[in-house]
């Protein structure tokens, strides 16, 4: 317990005193012995000072006491895809860690965005977090003109979770055996050879507009509410091809029911090794897939730094760790500030990919 002592200023704690708290003192002693005697602050403020000085204390205060009830973890797609598969993973075991239950909800739709919107709006107290996608973070601004956020100013980034190249996959009835022969498949047919994705500005479709002009191949892009629905139509013969997430596709390319052509990233994936790169095709291509934990902008940094830190131990965790693997996903925790310099980055090379495709929210 802490507590200032009007008459002189003093801290009386159990423990030691904090940076923050040591500044709130000086704070107080010099309103109480130089601004009041000097008639710069009549006696009948102090009450407002002193209420000035404490608020400046609560902050660290409380973040030490922190969490002291459930936290929500969204997702902005539906569950089966690999974001939720993702966050269901370490939400276990970073609940384990702060001693409190960790909710996953889906907040499915618009590429993610009504998630991202949500965590925008949320109040700052780190008992609301998000673990958001490539799409929101970095492309939906730039096809969305009243988008309800700006990624780069509403949001305080805790960790990036985990990288994964995407995957395009076709129904085993779908004759391709090879990149080449559905890039031909697609071309004769004219139109009708549509792709599934996650939704409008995720990494699938970013993945299948850059295949689209680089391979010049005529392929339609059929956008889903998550990866888990647009998994479950190819499953269903109802869209022949989806760029999906390695989560999503690994355990049905096992089985036979899917056939994987190529992988997304610029290095072949240790998932799908005997599977070439999109890139070994057509050279430049690459198209990495990431989530990662923000929280609302002015969520305290020491709460920040809390968060980050049961998520490093989480990711690092050998079980964890494997888990996300056997799942197609690298987990890789950073700090908040190289994850806020990832953000940038994709957001200026997404970009000039959205405009170059002149893709658009519908």
């Amino acid at each position: 317990m802490i507590a200032l002592n009007p008459s002189d200023g003093s801290i009386a704690a159990s423990a030691a005193v904090t940076p923050c708290q040591a500044t709130a003192q000086w704070l107080w002693r010099t309103v109480r012995c130089d601004l009041v005697p000097a008639g710069l602050l009549p006696h009948g403020l102090l009450p407002w000072g002193l209420l000035i000085v404490s608020l400046l204390m609560a902050g660290p205060i409380f973040a030490q006491g922190y969490p002291v009830r459930p936290l929500l973890l969204t997702v902005g797609f539906a569950p089966g895809g690999g974001t939720d598969t993702a966050a269901r993973i370490v939400a276990r075991r970073l609940a384990d860690n702060l001693g409190q239950q960790v909710v996953v909800e889906n907040r499915a739709g618009a590429g993610g965005n009504i998630a991202a919107e949500a965590i925008a709006r949320a109040p700052a107290d780190g008992y609301t977090i998000s673990l958001s996608a490539v799409g929101p973070l970095a492309v939906a601004p730039h096809m969305v003109s009243n988008l309800a956020y700006d990624p780069r100013r509403d949001f305080a980034p805790i960790s990036m979770g985990v990288v994964f190249a995407n995957v395009l996959v076709v129904h085993a009835s779908v004759p391709a055996q090879t990149l080449a022969e559905y890039v031909a498949l697609a071309n004769a047919r004219s139109g009708s050879m549509t792709f599934g994705t996650s939704g409008i500005g995720g990494t699938g479709h970013l993945a299948g507009e850059l295949f689209r002009m680089m391979a010049k191949a005529d392929i339609v892009h059929v956008p889903y509410k998550g990866g888990g629905p647009a998994m479950a139509d190819l499953l269903g013969n109802q869209v022949p091809s989806v760029f999906a997430s390695a989560p999503s596709a690994l355990p049905h390319v096992k089985s036979g029911k899917i056939r994987a052509l190529a992988t997304t990233g610029a290095t072949r994936s240790a998932f799908f090794p005997s599977v070439p790169t999109i890139a070994e095709s057509y050279p430049g291509y690459d198209a990495t897939n990431w989530y990662a934990f923000i929280a609302p902008s002015r969520t305290p940094r020491d709460i920040v730094l809390r968060l980050n830190r049961e998520l490093v131990r989480v990711l690092s965790a050998s079980d964890v760790r494997e888990q996300l693997l056997q799942h197609g996903m690298e987990p890789q925790p950073s700090t908040p500030e190289e994850l806020a310099r990832t953000i940038e980055r994709e957001y200026v090379t997404w970009g000039k990919v959205v405009k170059a495709a002149n893709i658009q929210a519908q």
